[in-house]
């Protein structure tokens, strides 16, 4: 997967190019890239992505705690999934952002030989945004390429499709929906951690699965989920949240997953696994016993495996 991390580690004679943070390459943004890289790969040239990390409005308004449907290598993965030929992810900081429309587009110029740039109907870039379609267009007659603006893509309810609704819907809950608008399940990748053993002790082991501090979680709740394990594919019911039923304190959110159908109870700490989010089973609740718990982990078993049948 060729992802580099500056422009200094590519050096290209002609490309079609799009600019973009591109976060978690919805249906909106697939839209544009299958222009970008039929048309590319039409005149026997490169398509070309350059991304960035973090998100612009991170750094230009001092954002805390920002989260992402994708990390720079997942995104770069994507991309690459989508024909992309060259991603290019470039650190956003102050002195980026300070750079002139002219001065940007001149580096694309240089190292990546640009000469049609794709670009979304709102899309501008440099220093105050003052490089728009109007400014991109006069730049590109000075300096040798086209621009062509790939219109929105709506969803089912007439919204414009973006990562900023998407990721509403996730903190709600919303996983199914946020599925449609992405084309796929929406997926973390993760790390399995060490935890507690309660859920073992209750006759229905968990694997703790530990993700990445900036990545975008599902609200809390319970879901049926597929996870990958080892290149393999397993049904499990994944809750997300504070297990109000033991925990009197507050504590940080969790990720726990209850795998189905492994052929043994293999130890999976420290194995890297993808959690696959299709719905949303039921909010998280406290029991008035473990009993009660029981029963209602059966039930959200017996659901999840209704909605296995028709997600295969």
């Amino acid at each position: 997967m060729p992802h580099h991390r500056t422009l200094d580690e590519i050096k290209l004679d002609r490309s079609w190019l799009s600019i973009g943070v591109f976060d978690g390459v919805h249906l909106g943004h697939q839209s544009l890239l299958r222009r970008l890289v039929e048309g590319a790969h039409a005149e026997g040239l490169p398509a070309v992505v350059v991304t960035f990390f973090p998100h612009p409005v991170v750094v230009l308004h001092d954002l805390q705690d920002p989260v992402y449907l994708s990390m720079p290598d997942e995104r770069a993965e994507l991309l690459t999934e989508a024909g992309v030929d060259e991603v290019v992810t470039l650190e956003f900081d102050r002195h980026l952002a300070s750079r002139t429309a002219a001065e940007f587009m001149g580096m694309m110029k240089e190292h990546l030989g640009v000469v049609h740039l794709c670009a979304g109907y709102d899309f501008a870039l440099g220093r105050g945004r003052e490089g728009n379609l109007s400014v991109l267009r006069q730049l590109g007659n000075q300096m040798g390429f086209t621009i062509e603006v790939i219109q929105p893509v709506s969803g089912l309810k007439n919204e414009v499709i973006s990562s900023s609704h998407i990721r509403d819907l996730l903190s709600q809950g919303e996983v199914h929906t946020a599925g449609d608008l992405l084309g796929r399940h929406y997926t973390i990748d993760g790390i399995v951690s060490h935890g507690d053993g309660r859920g073992h002790g209750l006759g229905f082991p968990t694997a703790n699965i530990s993700i990445p501090e900036q990545r975008l979680a599902p609200g809390r709740g319970v879901y049926a989920t597929w996870i990958w394990l080892r290149n393999e594919r397993f049904p499990a019911v994944t809750n997300i949240g504070l297990r109000p039923t033991f925990e009197n304190q507050p504590v940080l959110p969790r990720i726990e997953a209850h795998i189905l159908d492994l052929p043994d109870d293999p130890d999976l700490y420290g194995q890297p696994v993808r959690l696959e989010f299709v719905e949303f089973l039921r909010p998280e609740l406290r029991f008035p016993h473990i009993q009660s718990l029981i029963d209602q982990i059966n039930k959200d078993i017996q659901r999840s495996r209704e909605v296995f049948d028709h997600d295969r």
